[in-house]
């Protein structure tokens, strides 16, 4: 009996270390990125939703999105990172390539109203998601989130977090342009 604790001893450091060994090789691997959130709906079909508009004019519909490639990007008045993706998506709203519409996420109205007064307006539609229910659906982790939808209406790419320039240049511009052929 002693001797199978003494050897299990001797063994046990042995374990711990192929075990720790073995996570370090997996979380190093070339080309992983432990800040990526995987989405389940990548690929799929997104979420139906029907949501009233900011402002007086048209909501945004999932249905009404297809036909072409286009953005949605998930945002709320109180979001300090929202605030630092803004000059970004008001360079991509001057391309007429880049369809850009707006979720406002959990937020008040008026309090929308006054963000997009103050920093300017990007979206060609804006949708209330006042519960919070189409973001739950779209698998929201918080805002700004941003997803990539090609002309059916099939998530191919989400962004976590703000947008930065590199994103935009080396991954969203080209996406788009390849979902633009036909």
């Amino acid at each position: 009996m002693r001797n199978g604790i003494r050897n299990l001893l001797f063994i046990l450091p042995v374990l711990l270390f192929i075990a720790l060994a073995g996570y370090f090789a997996l979380a190093l691997r070339p080309g992983y990125d432990p800040h990526a959130l995987p989405s389940a709906l990548l690929d799929k079909e997104a979420p139906r939703f029907i949501l009233t508009g900011l402002n007086d004019g048209a909501g945004v519909s999932r249905d009404a999105l297809k036909g072409g490639p286009v953005l949605i990007n998930f945002f709320a008045s109180w979001c300090v990172p929202c605030r630092v993706e803004h000059p970004l998506l008001m360079r991509l709203s001057e391309h007429d390539h880049v369809p850009l519409y707006g979720i406002d996420y959990k937020d008040q109205p008026e309090d929308a109203r006054k963000l997009l007064t103050q920093f300017g307006d990007p979206y060609r539609g804006i949708g209330m998601d006042r519960d919070g229910r189409v973001g739950l659906d779209f698998g929201v982790y918080g805002v700004p989130e941003t997803y990539v939808l090609d002309r059916t209406g099939h998530i191919r790419k989400r962004f976590v977090g703000p947008l930065t320039a590199q994103q935009v240049d080396k991954e969203l511009l080209p996406l788009l342009k390849e979902l633009a052929r036909p």
